[in-house]
């Protein structure tokens, strides 16, 4: 599912007009990424934790020239499901 479907999605749901639901889906997704570039994480209760996850420091190889690379510490994005939200895509999506 694209952002535009989950655009259209809320408009059939809710008849809010769809240059109100663009500007909140994006003001969502712009205020989840400055909280978490800001070193803060995102809790929305019965949904999921939007977290940063640290890397360690690694040493890594560049195969082409066959040297060591030393790659540094840093944080990535991860998002957690909460507990309801896991068991009803356990319960409801079936394995192809």
């Amino acid at each position: 599912m694209t952002k535009a479907e989950i655009i259209e999605q809320i408009i059939a749901q809710t008849g809010i007009e769809k240059p109100a639901v663009t500007f909140t889906v994006e003001a969502i997704m712009d205020t989840i990424k400055k909280s978490l570039t800001s070193g803060e994480n995102v809790y929305l209760r019965g949904f999921g934790t939007f977290l940063l996850k640290k890397r360690a420091e690694k040493v890594g190889q560049n195969i082409s020239k066959g040297t060591s690379v030393k790659i540094p510490a840093r944080y990535l994005p991860a998002f957690k499901p909460s507990k309801e939200f896991a068991a009803e895509v356990t319960t409801k999506v079936k394995v192809k």
